[in-house]
């Protein structure tokens, strides 16, 4: 496998385009307003949904980008790989001093290109759980803990296993003040108005 490879998917995914779309359209940043994250639903809550739509297309595509680079440059799990270095990049971002976003995105994006039933199946977690409970938090944590949960039901080899355990793991980590938000019951429901925290 090659570093080089490794080194590129993480700048790719420390591409911030919450950032990069809000400044295309003329928006306010998004680390600016709501809960400061520059990720796809904050910048729902803020510039409305085509900026959040590009944001979701851009963070998806370079975590799936990322599986695509490792899997022309090494066999095995070169893939995976590549694609948590992405997972990484986006939620601790060079360009960004490294404060990303929670790296839900991203997460979906590698899963996605990965293992696309895998993928298929988180996306369908999270989508019912925020239907459900209109918790863009909670739906992302069901997701987070699904994913090694499912790929090793099915046995997934070792190191891939390893890999989406690390990142689900970072994810969970990220939503650390939603989770206690979540306990608190004051945590923001998608479509409510914005609000910081």
């Amino acid at each position: 496998m090659s570093a080089l490879a490794v080194a590129i998917s993480y700048l790719l995914g420390s591409v911030p385009f919450a950032v990069v779309v809000s400044r295309a359209l003329r928006l306010a940043d998004p680390r600016t307003y709501g809960s400061g994250n520059p990720g796809a639903t904050n910048v729902l809550r803020g510039a409305g949904r085509a900026a959040a739509a590009l944001t979701l297309i851009g963070d998806v595509g370079k975590g799936a980008l990322a599986v695509w680079l490792g899997r022309q440059v090494g066999a095995g799990d070169a893939a995976i790989v590549c694609g948590a270095a992405a997972f990484v990049g986006h939620v601790f971002p060079v360009f960004l001093r490294f404060r990303g976003g929670k790296g839900v995105a991203t997460f979906f994006g590698v899963l996605l290109a990965f293992e696309p039933w895998l993928g298929l199946a988180c996306c369908g977690l999270w989508l019912a759980v925020a239907l459900a409970s209109r918790y863009s938090s909670l739906a992302s944590l069901t997701a987070a803990v699904g994913a090694p949960v499912l790929l090793g039901i099915t046995g997934g080899p070792p190191e891939s296993l390893e890999m989406v355990l690390a990142m689900s793991a970072l994810l969970i980590w990220r939503h650390r003040s939603n989770i206690a938000k979540l306990r608190a019951g004051t945590e923001g429901r998608i479509g409510a108005p914005d609000r910081r925290g």
